[in-house]
């Protein structure tokens, strides 16, 4: 039987991973990357758009690889996204960072917080990896999103702004919010400055403890510009890419982990304790019969979409993980076993990478062809957590 928290078998899988999207990933001719691989061919069915988050999570991804592999072609890969986000996403007029490129002409410019924080994460990982200037960038991106989105008197961050700063969207996401404290704490973990735990920390209690104690400890998708509760957003849209209406186990499952890591620096009872909540929380979307976690659930913990998404997976995989360490509890190795055999009978393709999606019964969704998102962030991430909770 495979020991999923085996070192060699986890730097295996990330390696799985990293050699399915490189070198297709490398943009020759535009620089950055291509994340619009088929799973299943690996070939480039759109070789023109670059979505902010994709460029950062694969910036991550190689600068992540850098450091575990000390391969210089990751180090190269990682110098590549932190020269083009902060060559062509950055917009060095208005500020900001462009949400969408069509090569490098951007094609769609709001100023997004979610995008945003994951600059943030890239530059951190960068900085870790030894990129030239990604500590400078990783300060200046800070400083730029707590002058434009932090809200003090919450102790979060607003989502989106125009692409002159000029308007708000009145709408506030958790989602943003999460990313933000991950971010965060990264950033920590690199620099060891007080001010990123210190954001890390608000933003969680703000979101997992103060607001989620109106909703019964679960922590709910959106809300309004005063940071109330918004229970009709997106109703009609239960399968919204960034914004799905529902209480979503995956996001517990993530906040899980989260809370976890931050329980390893913070001074305090309540990121643990939480921590092992939403970690049960998660598993009331968890398909017994078949496997997977469900997308969304309604008020009564009912499947609303009953697609399963890797993502949520990977991040239970790795809130497995983390709590194992954390609790001692051997409870949370086995739900990391069971994780892990859902992950490679339903998720994983045969080259190694994860497929988006499957249906109820775990039938694989087709390559879709919009802007991607996703190339191997987080699989790559539930490794990662994996070898440094269980595997050394």
């Amino acid at each position: 039987m495979t020991d999923y928290a085996d070192a060699d078998w986890l730097r295996e899988r990330i390696r799985a991973v990293l050699d399915f999207y490189y070198p297709a990933c490398i943009d020759e001719e535009h620089g950055g990357f291509v994340a619009q691989l088929d799973y299943e061919t690996g070939e480039v069915y759109d070789a023109d758009s670059k979505h902010l988050v994709a460029t950062a999570r694969f910036t991550r991804n190689f600068a992540l690889a850098s450091e575990l592999f000390g391969d210089e072609r990751w180090f190269e890969a990682a110098e590549r996204g932190v020269e083009f986000l902060h060559g062509e996403f950055r917009d060095a007029e208005r500020g900001g960072y462009h949400w969408l490129l069509e090569g490098t002409t951007p094609a769609e410019s709001r100023r997004i917080c979610y995008g945003h924080a994951f600059v943030v994460l890239a530059y951190a990982r960068a900085a870790e990896a030894g990129v030239p200037n990604a500590e400078t960038y990783l300060d200046e991106v800070w400083e730029l999103l707590d002058d434009r989105f932090y809200e003090p008197d919450h102790g979060l961050y607003r989502s989106a702004y125009d692409a002159d700063w000029t308007e708000a969207e009145p709408y506030r996401g958790q989602n943003a919010n999460m990313h933000a404290c991950e971010a965060s704490l990264v950033a920590h973990e690199v620099t060891g400055e007080g001010r990123y735990l210190d954001r890390a920390a608000t933003i969680a209690e703000s979101l997992c403890v103060d607001l989620a104690a109106a909703t019964d400890g679960r922590v709910w998708e959106h809300y309004d510009a005063d940071w109330t509760q918004d229970f009709a957003y997106n109703r009609d849209e239960p399968a919204h890419q960034f914004r799905p209406w529902g209480y979503q186990p995956g996001h517990h499952a993530e906040w899980a982990k989260l809370l976890s890591v931050l329980d390893r620096h913070h001074d305090a009872e309540w990121p643990r304790e939480r921590a092992t909540e939403l970690f049960e929380t998660a598993l009331d979307g968890w398909d017994d019969d078949r496997g997977g976690f469900y997308y969304s659930l309604d008020e009564d913990g009912d499947p609303v979409v009953d697609d399963k998404y890797s993502w949520e997976v990977a991040e239970a995989i790795g809130a497995a993980a983390a709590l194992a360490e954390r609790t001692g509890d051997e409870r949370y190795r086995e739900w990391y076993d069971r994780f892990w055999t859902y992950a490679l009978d339903t998720m994983v393709a045969p080259a190694g990478n994860w497929y988006e999606r499957v249906d109820a019964d775990n039938e694989v969704y087709p390559t879709g062809d919009g802007p991607e998102v996703e190339p191997g962030y987080h699989p790559i991430g539930a490794c990662y957590e994996g070898l440094r909770s269980l595997g050394e």
